[in-house]
């Protein structure tokens, strides 16, 4: 009994040094760190003298750059302008938005569609805008759905979503929706391994390394319409992929990956997830990937997914259910995944503008690791390898090794570049920005954030071309830089000047949602191709009124349209009777304005949806089930004219069984007689 004691205490020593006093040491770093090292002295003065003139957009002046930036939790996307940090669009994406009648508009409901139904809100993590040749081009941006697996694609000619796609045998898309360097592919990884959704998911938990995978989505972007379409998935074992990016230049056809949960773990992940001092870099060769593809390879599997894409000549948005995916599993195919070892719990996995450094960013490491790809190719070449991760070649550390970055602060988690050399990372912990140098891995420079920054942001910085002036990050704390509000303030976004040999805090201001990531581009690109109209002579929607004259109100059975104008200052029809309770009233709005800038709302009271705001030229359709009769005024919710109160209506509801007649009106008075009417012609008689 003696030596099984011992053994026993033995075993409890060694747990505690190896997981449980790291794990303390780094709760208390962190603890000390927040009641006394976040705050630098100084912290409400930490900008340069003339930072306001610098970030100062006079009345009138447009901001250089726009600057879109991730929503987290708010499902939304939201757009500022850089330098003044002026909000100038918060743009609906997964959930219903009723500013504008997002997701509340018949038109515009199949666009949240999926597998499960309607989903009305997503995590959104994650922006990428489209490149061309590993440039910003301007033309799109993608959203990710880490919630209900989903890729958005944005058209920045109108700023709105013009596509969703599911993701099937997904759970958690995180590390997405990061594109190749000729948006050849919108890339999508799984944080949550889970079993495949062609196979039995009611498993016990405990089978995890027998029945949980990940995987790795290639969607393909067609280069003109920018239509999406998944191409295929690669099969991988059951870790978590955290985030990527896709090489650029001598690295065009692979894509990296950072991984943690090596151990593949599925309880208390904070100690049974970092108990290897390393995990991974992954590798993927998607051009050998792409062409066993095209020779037929891989499995077809029966899934179900949602496409929803809207149309722009009908504003109308369709939702069609895909059944069929094609699946590599690497296993199968050995020359495409590659495994890199990483310091514990990497984060960012950052390619930078010339494609040869991939910089790994190991959450409680104490150093930066910057691998070389052509050390990558050399050592697969050679087979220089530390023997396999569940079938997977593991490359030596050293032989894809740049070199190391040495104490560049605590929490490395992103890095972005400058294009003159240099790397900007986010110190999680010690709250700052780190800029160190690319050839010789020296640290050049740091400077505090307030306070713990995740993500930051240089325009262009994963590009072949960053812009390099402005950095911004983008921090999780705001104790006391901002008036409070509540248990929850909103988290900021910094704006610092990068174009010197030092970092220059230029101002802060609040954000929406959780921000996570951001991209940004010159104005001069985006806006010169932005839609002020729709041409009401183009609008192919079904329940288009094209003018006043074509308004009316049409009964089929219990369903009631309203074919409706909208113009400053009227609705035509404004009186509308014989409308039942119980029936499904259908209201299609058409905005006749053909100006910029005057869109029309529609709202009508007590109904149970939202308004809609309708653009010049658009049509858009509100459904409304009246359940108590009364009267009921509907109006116009956008402030559109001087006379703008003026413009309203009334719909008479009777009760369920009425034999009151359909009839509407525009101008007349009845109760005043001789009064003018605007249009004889728009009435029933």
């Amino acid at each position: 009994m003696p030596d099984t004691k011992q053994t026993f205490i033995h075993q409890q020593n060694h747990f505690m040094k190896k997981f449980i006093l790291p794990a303390l040491s780094l709760i208390a770093a962190i603890i000390l760190l927040s009641i006394t090292g976040c705050k630098p002295k100084n912290a409400g003065n930490a900008t340069e003298g003339d930072a306001a003139s610098r970030v100062y957009v006079p009345p009138g002046k447009y901001d250089e750059l726009y600057n879109f930036v991730s929503g987290g939790f708010s499902g939304q996307v939201t757009v500022y302008g850089i330098p003044s940090g002026r909000l100038l669009r918060v743009i609906p994406v997964f959930s219903l938005d009723p500013q504008d009648g997002w997701g509340y508009s018949e038109e515009t409901k199949p666009m949240l569609n999926t597998s499960h139904g309607m989903v009305p809100w997503d995590d959104q993590h994650h922006l990428e805008l489209s490149q061309t040749n590993g440039e910003i081009d301007g033309r799109w941006l993608f959203a990710n759905g880490n919630n209900t697996p989903r890729i958005a694609r944005l058209d920045l000619k109108t700023f709105r979503t013009a596509e969703i796609l599911e993701i099937p045998n997904s759970a958690g898309n995180h590390s997405s929706p990061f594109i190749t360097e000729n948006t050849e592919y919108v890339v999508a990884g799984t944080r949550f391994s889970v079993p495949m959704d062609n196979k039995n998911g009611d498993v016990p938990i405990d089978t995890y390394k027998k029945n949980f995978k990940g995987t790795v989505s290639f969607i393909s972007v067609d280069p003109q319409s920018g239509n999406m379409k998944l191409a295929f998935q690669l099969l991988l074992p059951g870790v978590d992929f955290d985030l990527s990016h896709a090489g650029k230049g001598p690295s065009h056809g692979w894509f990296f990956f950072s991984c943690y949960n090596s151990e593949q773990a599925h309880t208390l992940l904070e100690v049974n997830a970092s108990q290897r001092d390393k995990d991974f870099i992954m590798a993927v060769n998607w051009k050998k990937a792409e062409e066993y593809i095209k020779q037929g390879k891989g499995q077809k599997q029966t899934v179900k997914y949602a496409h929803n894409v809207y149309n722009e000549s009908t504003h109308t948005a369709t939702s069609t259910m895909e059944t069929q995916t094609t699946v590599l599993d690497v296993k199968d195919f050995p020359d495409i995944v590659y495994l890199i070892p990483c310091p514990k719990s990497p984060h960012g996995c950052d390619v930078d503008p010339t494609g040869e450094y991939i910089v790994g960013s190991g959450k409680l490491a104490a150093l930066i690791p910057v691998f070389s790809f052509s050390k990558i190719q050399a050592a697969i070449a050679s087979k220089n390898f530390d023997g396999n991760y569940d079938g997977i070649p593991v490359i030596k550390y050293e032989a894809a090794l740049h070199g190391e970055v040495k104490k560049p602060g605590l929490g490395p988690l992103h890095t972005e570049f400058d294009g003159k050399g240099n790397a900007y990372t986010t110190m999680f912990i010690s709250s700052e920005i780190v800029k160190w140098s690319l050839k010789d891995l020296k640290v050049l420079d740091r400077h505090a954030t307030y306070y713990s920054p995740g993500h930051l942001m240089i325009p262009g910085g994963d590009s072949k071309k960053p812009y390099g002036k402005y950095l911004i990050a983008y921090n999780k704390i705001t104790k006391d830089r901002y008036l409070p509000t509540g248990p929850e303030l909103a988290q900021s976004a910094q704006l610092f000047d990068i174009s010197g040999d030092k970092m220059k805090l230029l101002s802060d201001y609040p954000s929406i949602g959780e921000p996570h990531y951001a991209q940004a581009a010159p104005a001069d690109l985006i806006a010169k191709n932005s839609t002020k109209i729709f041409k009401i002579e183009d609008n192919k929607n079904p329940y288009v009124t094209m003018g006043e004259k074509n308004s009316k109100v049409v009964r089929t059975g219990n369903r009631v349209d309203v074919y409706m104008t909208m113009i400053r200052s009227h609705f035509s029809p404004d009186n509308i009777e014989g409308v039942r309770v119980g029936d499904d009233v259908y209201f299609h709005l058409t905005n006749l304005e053909q100006d910029w800038d005057v869109p029309h709302g529609f709202a009508v009271r007590n109904a149970n949806t939202a308004e809609l705001l309708v653009m010049p030229g658009e049509t858009q359709t509100l459904k409304w089930t009246p359940d108590v009769s009364g009267m009921y005024p509907f109006y116009c919710t956008d402030f559109c004219s001087a006379l703008h109160q003026e413009m309203q209506g009334y719909i008479r509801i009777s009760p369920k069984g009425s034999n009151v007649p359909i009839s509407f009106s525009l101008g007349k008075n009845s109760d005043a007689p001789g009064e003018a009417t605007l249009d004889d012609s728009i009435k029933t008689k």
